[in-house]
């Protein structure tokens, strides 16, 4: 997922033209990219993958299909009732030049969670990530090199099919598109500063905070927006009933340190289970870090050593200030904590393998000898 914001341009190395079945014979050429110059923002790549089910049917594999657009009903429920979920991920090369993904049995159980709290058929877990890792290998051509950043991968679920009530849709579509990143932070990590908000939630309990589903963002734009005119990367979300307990960074997870013990907001179903957020906890604790998955009071929070959050685009973004009221605490001098350092060092070298995978976490796509 984009959990700490992705740019809304458009990166120097899109498509230009129109995806047509004839691009898939390019496969062995180089994509009109200069990695040196991605960002976070949407390229076209070749190909991305289709599933359809109708209501009463069982999923069946889909296939790989030129990167386009989609016809949908004007009633489809994912338009008019939020019906949707997405997942995101990342392939990445290692320097022996394979690629590999991180935990995709991991997202596929959010998936089926998501799609369970939102009415619709789960996917099964088989079926997510040979989908993934098709679209991964059909696409091969546009993962960055070593360093240079990850191809981002997108599986979405979709009530495609047309309803007036509010029911779950007839039809549901499981798509994953694909597009290359450059890294997060270039030129090295740098610190992030949040505001703290008391005017915005990010979700209530009851609601649908614990699921990824398309509605949780949106609403996250206009506060966004406003911590930025501001001087702020993003906003830092307290729980809606107290307005006392850090919930997310944006749409990230938080993590704080105070005198080595590692602090993170628990899981009570208004914040998502984030996949580097499970990772970070096994490696703190491997590290020898007590770790404790509690409510984090935000007064607590502003006496930390070190804070940091964590998501799929940035993997972990040291937090260097958070601004709450009248209150402004820079943490670790305004720098990059040694702990989050350490963690984020061990995460992406485990990810591109220059760290042993302790965990059995990485797994390798298989990839066409004309196609890497």
């Amino acid at each position: 997922s984009s959990r700490l914001g992705y740019t809304s341009h458009r990166d120097p190395c899109e498509i230009n033209e129109e995806p047509t079945a004839a691009m898939s014979v390019q496969q062995d050429e180089q994509p009109p990219c200069d990695w040196d110059k991605l960002g976070f923002a949407l390229t076209t790549t070749d190909t991305m993958y289709i599933a359809q089910l109708q209501e009463g049917d069982s999923w069946a594999p889909g296939e790989l299909q030129p990167y386009g657009d989609i016809k949908m009903s004007p009633a489809a429920g994912v338009l008019n009732y939020g019906q949707g979920i997405f997942e995101g991920m990342k392939a990445q090369r290692t320097d022996a030049g394979d690629i590999v993904i991180f935990r995709p049995n991991c997202n596929s159980d959010r998936f089926a969670a998501s799609a369970a709290r939102l009415g619709m058929p789960t996917v099964p877990e088989d079926m997510f990530v040979d989908a993934v890792q098709s679209v991964v290998a059909a696409n091969a051509r546009w993962v960055p090199p070593t360093g240079k950043g990850a191809l981002y991968i997108r599986p979405c679920l979709w009530g495609s099919g047309g309803i007036l009530g509010v029911a779950p849709a007839p039809q549901f579509t499981f798509c994953i598109y694909a597009c290359p990143v450059g890294p997060y932070f270039k030129g090295g990590m740098s610190p992030i500063a949040l505001q703290v908000s008391d005017e915005h939630h990010r979700a209530a309990p009851g609601g649908q905070g614990g699921a990824k589903a398309i509605g949780n963002y949106a609403p996250g734009m206009v506060p966004c927006m406003k911590a930025k005119k501001q001087g702020f990367n993003e906003i830092l979300y307290l729980d809606a009933v107290e307005h006392r307990y850090v919930e997310e960074a944006g749409a990230a997870n938080f993590f704080c340190v105070k005198n080595g013990v590692v602090h993170t907001p628990a899981l009570v179903g208004t914040i998502l289970p984030g996949i580097t957020r499970m990772s970070v906890i096994q490696i703190a604790k491997d590290l020898g870090h007590e770790v404790r998955e509690e409510r984090v009071d935000i007064s607590f929070a502003l006496e930390a050593d070190e804070c940091f959050c964590t998501g799929t685009a940035a993997v972990i973004a040291p937090i260097g200030r958070i601004q709450h009221g009248d209150r402004d605490v820079t943490f670790a001098g305004g720098e990059v904590g040694p702990l989050t350092r350490k963690l984020y060092d061990m995460l992406t070298g485990i990810q591109v393998g220059k760290v042993e995978d302790k965990h059995d976490w990485v797994r390798k796509v298989q990839v066409p000898n004309n196609k890497a």
